[in-house]
């Protein structure tokens, strides 16, 4: 539904854009206060990954079937829902006694982050016209990458500070904020799939198995990782085979089968995350155990590459109104390709000037890549799918963040073990990291394949391009 009015539409757009700030913030924010999270509770390398890994998680595994909910009951109700669970674990998660009540307040906070995020996009995309979409979601990923942006300086400063509880309570008034103008302003409703039944027991088999799968994947190379990781990923075969068959699934797969843009689009996505989140992870621990920063020193430096993500994007979304997303978003992803191979040169004595300038370019690359993928993506399927759309945009990154974190975890496992890291061990972290790196230039190739692969999309018409 396009028939708001302006001062709707940007009320709406304004609410969007606090939300799409605050929930990448508490993502990102976590990584640069992990080491002083891990010295407060004793944990090891493979516990202080699984406080960014536990909200990953939860997000990945439920932003399907609550994308799918939110087209069925509503957008702004999940979307409301979503914001007082955010708000609510902040709380929790500042209050928290050990590293496994954190992890465990993290990952219900990510069921949260799961209702906004499955929302967020789709409800710009029912309210703004199709010649306004690819600005109004440039602006929103502009937001998202301020998040970003802010995480690790602003993370920095607070943990150094204030201590690191300070992450989380920093965001509880906005949360606030945004409940008190959704549920006092926002009377529009969206569920152009109002009336369908909700496919319970596909939520079910789909919960169960993206969580054996990704839980397992985090945890390799055990054995008994390897084997829940293989019984997830058949459940999800078997979820696929199953949906093909219902009514009403939870998730259409005709999405992919019959929509080459959709499909493709989402493939590269995936990949595009796989290969960059853990990129943040990995320097915060090279430049305060192996370079020797502060919290804060470190903050600042890995700013640079949000901030040049928040300016790109925010004009490749509006370029995305006007040429073919394909050729914007392939060519971002190549840039990408580039800077994933100036990582892999990193040494312990590499000049900070050099790993700005990195920073700069896979910056520069991802704020190509994602507007236009993301437009590509909404303006492919019809009205009563925008919800599961969304929430597949949404599944794509944060199971690339997952799957990002695993890769690196699984390398660190295994040149590092569970011991937690420290300058005596900077040798061995040198190597993983490098590893990392080799393994993320592999498949960042091949994204920029699948990017290409999604077929010349006619930017006149793009809004009328082959729906299900």
């Amino acid at each position: 539904m396009t028939g708001e009015k302006p001062t709707s539409r940007r009320l709406i757009l304004i609410l969007i854009i606090i939300t799409s700030f605050i929930n990448p913030f508490l993502g990102a924010a976590i990584n640069i206060a992990l080491p002083t999270i891990s010295q407060e509770f004793s944990m090891g390398a493979v516990g202080m990954s699984w406080v960014a890994m536990a909200f990953l998680l939860s997000s990945s595994v439920f932003l399907v079937p609550l994308g799918k909910l939110a087209d069925i009951k509503g957008r702004k109700l999940i979307f409301l829902i979503g914001n007082i669970i955010i708000t609510a674990t902040s709380i929790l998660c500042a209050f928290a006694q050990s590293g496994g009540m954190l992890i465990g307040f993290r990952a219900l906070q990510g069921i949260g982050s799961a209702m906004v995020f499955g929302t967020g996009v789709a409800i710009i995309t029912s309210v703004f016209p199709p010649r306004e979409r690819g600005k109004a979601i440039g602006i929103t990923v502009t937001a998202v990458y301020i998040g970003l942006s802010l995480a690790p300086f602003l993370g920095g400063i607070l943990t150094q500070y204030l201590g690191w509880r300070s992450i989380f309570y920093v965001t509880i008034p906005f949360g606030i904020l945004v409940v008190w103008i959704t549920r006092k302003y926002i009377k529009e409703e969206w569920a152009d799939a109002k009336g369908e039944k909700f496919d319970l027991p596909g939520s079910i088999i789909y919960l169960l198995s993206m969580s054996a799968f990704m839980f397992g994947f985090s945890r390799m190379p055990e054995t008994s990782a390897i084997i829940l990781a293989s019984s997830g990923l058949l459940g999800l075969v078997g979820f696929t085979l199953m949906e093909m068959k219902v009514k009403f699934p939870v998730f259409n797969i005709l999405l992919f089968t019959s929509n080459r843009l959709f499909a493709f689009s989402n493939l590269a996505a995936l990949i595009n995350y796989a290969t960059t989140f853990a990129i943040t992870f990995l320097l915060s621990l090279y430049l305060q155990y192996v370079q020797g920063l502060s919290p804060r020193d470190a903050g600042m430096i890995l700013i640079t590459q949000p901030v040049t993500m928040a300016i790109v994007a925010s004009i490749s979304g509006r370029l995305s109104d006007i040429y073919d997303p394909r050729i914007l978003a392939s060519t971002g992803m190549g840039i990408i390709v580039g800077g994933l191979v100036m990582l892999t040169l990193l040494t312990e004595q590499s000049p900070i000037s050099y790993m700005i300038l990195i920073l700069a370019i896979v910056g520069f690359g991802f704020g190509m890549f994602s507007s236009p993928n993301t437009n590509a993506i909404m303006g492919s399927v019809d009205k009563k799918y925008l919800g599961i759309a969304s929430a597949t945009v949404g599944t794509m990154r944060l199971t690339g963040q997952m799957m990002s974190m695993g890769i690196a975890t699984l390398i660190l496992q295994i040149f590092i073990g569970n011991k937690p890291i420290s300058a005596q061990l900077s040798t061995e972290f040198m190597t993983s990291m490098r590893a990392t790196f080799i393994v993320f230039v592999i498949l960042c190739t091949l994204g920029v394949f699948a990017s290409l692969a999604r077929g010349k999309t006619d930017h006149t018409r793009k809004t009328s391009a082959k729906r299900v």
